[in-house]
C-alpha cells in the first residue's frame, strides 16, 4: 500500500507508472499519459520538491531530474499523435475588376446614339434666361471617338467605390432633323465608374465640355436656327458598362447634348441653342498590354 499522504511515496509510485508507460511506446495508454502532469500539478508533490530541495540535497536532484525526463518523454509522445482534421473555409474569389479598372489604363471608345427629345437648357438656373425650350425641334445623331485614361485605381466606400476616367473626344454629329446638317466638336471630360467587387456591370456618370463648328442657318434667313458657326458644347451622360474581360466592354445609357454660341451672335442673331437627349451605346477596347501582375 502507498500512503498518498506521504509525497515521497506518492511521487515515486507515479514515476513507476510513467516508466511503464514509456516502455510501451507503440500503444501508450491515455490515462498514463497524463500521470506526469498529475504528479507535477499535485500540491503535495510540489511541497515535497520545494521542501526537499533544501533538506535532501543528495536525493532530491535525482527525483527532480526523473520527473523532468519523464515529462519530456510524454510530451514527445503527444507530438507524434496524428494532427486533427481541420476543415479550412474556401477563400473569397479574387476581384477580377482589379484587372479592368486600374491607374494609367488606356482605352479606345466608340459611341453613337440618337437624341430626339428636345428640352430646355438644364443649367438655365445658372443664367438669367427663362426656362423654356427653343421653338425649333432638333434630332442629333452623335458619333464620338474617344481616348479614355483611367486616372486612378478602384477606391472609395460602399456604393461610391470606383475610379475616374479622363476622356478626350472628337465627334461628328449628324442633324437628321433641323435646318443644319452636321456638327464637328472637340470635347473633354471625366467619367466616374462605380465598381463593386466581382461585378461585371458598372454604372457610370460623366460630363464633358467642348468647342465645335456647325453650319449655322440663321444668317441665311432660317428663323430659330443657330446664329453662328462657332459654338460651345455641354454633354452629360449616365448608364452602365458591361465588361466581357479586361480588354473588351460595352456600354449603354442616356446622353444629353447642348449646343449654343454663348450669346456671341447677339444682338445680330438670337442664340436659341439646341438641347436634346436620347439613348447612347458604345464599345471600349483596351490599348496596350494588360496590367502587370506583381511576382508572388
Amino acid at each position: 500500500m502507498i500512503d498518498r499522504g506521504d509525497p515521497h511515496q506518492y511521487c515515486l509510485s507515479n514515476l513507476g507508472e510513467g516508466q511503464e508507460t514509456s516502455r510501451n511506446t507503440s500503444h501508450p495508454k491515455p490515462q498514463n499519459r497524463f500521470s506526469t502532469y498529475s504528479i507535477l500539478a499535485n500540491p503535495l508533490v510540489r511541497r515535497y520538491l520545494i521542501t526537499n530541495l533544501h533538506i535532501r540535497r543528495s536525493k532530491t536532484p535525482t527525483l527532480v531530474l526523473a520527473c523532468i525526463i519523464l515529462s519530456t518523454f510524454v510530451l514527445a509522445q503527444d507530438s507524434q499523435d496524428p494532427p486533427l482534421n481541420v476543415t479550412l473555409r474556401n477563400p473569397k474569389p479574387a476581384d477580377f475588376n482589379r484587372e479592368i479598372y486600374y491607374k494609367n489604363k488606356l482605352e479606345f471608345s466608340l459611341e453613337g446614339g440618337v437624341l430626339p427629345r428636345n428640352i430646355p437648357f438644364v443649367f438655365t438656373f445658372l443664367t438669367s434666361g427663362r426656362y423654356n425650350r427653343a421653338p425649333l425641334d432638333y434630332t442629333l445623331a452623335p458619333i464620338i471617338a474617344s481616348l479614355r485614361w483611367q486616372m486612378d485605381s478602384v477606391r472609395g466606400p460602399n456604393f461610391l467605390r470606383g475610379n475616374w476616367d479622363l476622356t478626350v473626344s472628337g465627334s461628328l454629329t449628324l442633324v437628321p432633323r433641323g435646318p443644319e446638317t452636321r456638327y464637328f466638336v472637340y470635347i473633354m471630360g471625366v467619367r466616374r465608374n462605380f465598381v463593386q467587387p466581382r461585378w461585371r456591370i458598372a454604372p457610370y456618370f460623366e460630363g464633358r465640355l467642348g468647342l465645335g463648328n456647325i453650319d449655322a442657318k440663321e444668317p441665311l434667313g432660317v428663323r430659330y436656327a443657330q446664329g453662328q458657326d462657332f459654338t460651345f458644347t455641354v454633354m452629360l451622360g449616365s448608364g452602365v458598362r458591361y465588361n466581357f474581360n479586361p480588354r473588351y466592354s460595352i456600354s449603354a445609357g442616356v446622353g444629353y447634348m447642348h449646343i449654343s454660341n454663348l450669346y456671341l451672335s447677339e444682338p445680330k442673331y438670337p442664340n436659341y441653342g439646341i438641347n436634346v437627349y436620347g439613348p447612347m451605346v458604345g464599345i471600349n477596347v483596351r490599348l496596350g498590354k494588360p496590367k502587370a501582375t506583381p511576382p508572388k
